[in-house]
């Protein structure tokens, strides 16, 4: 296969995901080390983590505006260079206050990317569920690399150079997307950003039923990620009797999956149908969470991972639904939207899990996610069975 431009976009903005998530993952390993720095407790660090996550999610709508005001480019080297300045400063930052700023406002600018990124692989691919499906490899290889490179460097050093691993990635990554990406025509060069933030356009778009389908799809599945995500090593230490170090080798492996598998599921998304992709990485992941919770010994441990792994990449199959059903005009403002609202959602996942645990049991909490999961599918056969059309 010729190297086409297209492809120096799709590895660049891949890159670029991955540096932004490395930025943010660098933190959560040396938490320990940061509360006794700063002498506060895992309530506050826990604040300051929360804020960073909801800014990230905030950012998805007016990152689509900004990217047809000033063109995608411009915007995705804003999140790169932002995610490099904002790591650093996190690293240097002399008290708390300081730091509480710095990791919300990297949340903010590391959220620029994605929903701009993805408009800009749309205007340079024709397969964009395959294209999506490449360019999210960035997050779990995120996830996988940051914990292990956090960890040991924090041991060795101290938190500040271990959260330093951000700006050292972001940097070269800025650099070489500011030399191989060529500008593009904005789509909306002349028109006035606040004439594209009035409410009524807005809540006409996200009153629209195959929006709203696509978006609760979207809500309920990302909710599940995000609770597994933040619960699933503390799940096999306590539900299954996993050490810590079992448990981490686990989580890691769920992040290779998900690499490994993204780019299968956009293809599948792209060549087969949206809804039938999604039915079978939602399948795939009930299966893998029941085999979490009531299976036996290491084989059902390592089934159940991969089961997760490849069921819980179903963002590639879910996003370019929504594609589907915005015209080009609105794709900028349009996907920025429905992302910010649906990660407002998922965001909950974590909280959710974690009072479940505390207040029923493991068990009980992922079953929760099971059921979430099942619900999910019925409303596919039911959409598809009745014709609805949404």
């Amino acid at each position: 296969m010729r190297w086409h431009y297209r492809h120096t976009v799709l590895a660049l903005c891949t890159f670029a995901f991955f540096a932004t998530m490395v930025a943010r993952l660098a933190i959560s390993p040396v938490v320990p080390s940061i509360t006794a720095d700063f002498d506060i407790s895992n309530t506050v660090i826990g604040f300051a983590l929360t804020g960073m996550w909801m800014s990230y999610a905030f950012a998805q709508f007016p990152s689509g505006v900004l990217g047809d005001r000033y063109g995608e480019r411009l915007v995705v080297l804003l999140a790169i260079g932002g995610t490099a300045v904002m790591s650093f400063l996190i690293a240097v930052a002399p008290a708390f206050p300081v730091f509480l700023v710095c990791v919300v406002v990297l949340g903010a600018v590391a959220g620029l990317h994605y929903s701009t990124a993805t408009n800009l692989l749309t205007r340079t691919h024709d397969d964009i569920g395959t294209a999506i499906g490449v360019h999210t490899i960035g997050a779990p290889a995120g996830g996988l690399i940051a914990p292990v490179a956090a960890a040991w460097i924090g041991v060795r050093y101290g938190w500040r150079p271990a959260v330093a691993i951000g700006s050292a990635i972001a940097a070269p990554v800025f650099v070489l997307f500011a030399l191989r990406v060529r500008s593009a025509e904005p789509r909306r060069p002349d028109q006035p950003i606040r004439e594209r933030l009035h409410v009524g356009p807005m809540l006409e778009l996200l009153g629209r039923p195959s929006i709203v389908f696509t978006a609760v799809i979207a809500s309920v599945g990302a909710f599940v990620w995000q609770g597994t995500a933040s619960f699933l090593p503390t799940f096999l230490i306590e539900h299954r009797g996993l050490s810590s170090t079992a448990a981490g080798v686990v989580f890691s492996s769920y992040f290779v999956v998900q690499a490994i598998v993204k780019p299968g599921l956009g293809v599948l998304s792209d060549r087969y149908d949206r809804d039938l992709a999604i039915a079978v990485s939602v399948i795939t992941s009930a299966l893998g969470m029941v085999l979490f919770i009531v299976g036996a010994g290491v084989v059902s441990i390592v089934a159940a991972v991969l089961l997760v792994g490849t069921g819980l990449g179903m963002a590639v199959t879910v996003e370019p639904r929504f594609m589907d059903e915005l015209s080009e005009p609105e794709q900028g403002i349009g996907f920025g939207l429905v992302r910010t609202v649906y990660l407002l959602v998922s965001s909950l996942g974590s909280v959710a899990v974690g009072f479940l645990a505390d207040t029923y049991g493991w068990a009980t909490s992922f079953w929760v996610l099971v059921a979430l999961l099942a619900l999910i599918v019925c409303s596919l056969v039911v959409n598809q069975a009745l014709g609805l059309g949404y």
